[in-house]
């Protein structure tokens, strides 16, 4: 599902924190990609579940892989020393990412449906929702790692986690906004509850098909999940109720004029 817009008809607020999200997470991205060192980088600050749950900083020995079709051999590094306390791994791990792809497919997903949330919550609370569900969603990963008894040394990365709160918040919000995405060799307008809907369910279904594999499929789906449930969670906690009525209205009154010019 590739997303390319959605209803803002009713924005009150310039989304100055989700600009300041997006510009950041490139920055990072970019900067250690131009020093050539995203990849000890990457394993030092990113997220390890063994030192989560030992509470240690790991250090390793580097490796070489070879694949075993092209006979590739590729350099990889070992764990790196991390920041003290190691737990800020799952802060900084956000503002991570191990590819162009994915860093694109997230900022895509970040500036379509994150602004909407500012626009209700104000600057300062969406911030701290934003951090908490990347944090709830790193430690939903950790916690999946050890119950499920996948290797707990390979480092997880990237604001998908973080996110997927944007999308639960985004769905109990504006479960009727229209999101335009790409399907079917066309943009297509969907209501947000079946896009967004189906992107968790995706999310659970392969999530479960990774189950069987000590490596995992690559990708944090228990992140995923744990994330959008932290978003349904605490969107009404950072939208009270009066605050929340009051921009509802608000938005419902600048719809009104728009229609009428």
């Amino acid at each position: 599902m590739f997303p390319i817009g959605d209803d803002n008809s009713g924005r009150i607020r310039t989304p100055y924190v989700n600009y300041a999200l997006l510009l950041f997470n490139i920055f990072v991205f970019v900067y250690w990609q131009r020093l050539g060192t995203d990849i000890p980088v990457t394993f030092g600050y990113s997220t390890v579940p063994a030192e989560i749950l030992t509470g240690r900083d790991l250090v390793s020995e580097s490796r070489i892989i070879i694949d075993p079709i092209s006979g590739a051999r590729q350099h990889l590094p070992g764990l790196q020393p991390g920041p003290y306390p190691i737990y800020l791994t799952l802060l900084t791990s956000m503002f991570l990412h191990g590819g162009i792809a994915h860093i694109f497919g997230n900022m895509l997903y970040l500036a379509v449906f994150g602004d909407n949330l500012e626009n209700v919550m104000g600057h300062a609370r969406y911030l701290a929702f934003y951090l908490l569900c990347g944090l709830a969603a790193s430690s939903t990963h950790v916690a999946a790692t050890a119950f499920i008894g996948q290797n707990p040394f390979i480092p997880s990365l990237g604001a998908s986690g973080a996110i997927s709160g944007v999308l639960g918040g985004y769905l109990l919000l504006f479960p009727r906004n229209r999101v335009r995405i790409w399907f079917i060799l066309g943009f297509w307008p969907f209501p947000a509850f079946i896009c967004v809907g189906l992107w968790f369910v995706f999310q659970v279904i392969n999530g479960l098909g990774a189950l069987g594999s000590d490596e995992g499929s690559g990708i944090a789906y228990a992140a995923h999940i744990g994330g959008f449930i932290a978003g349904l969670l605490l969107v009404r906690l950072f939208t009270h109720t009066d605050t929340y009525e009051q921009v509802l209205d608000r938005i419902e009154y600048f719809k009104r004029r728009r229609r009428t010019f």
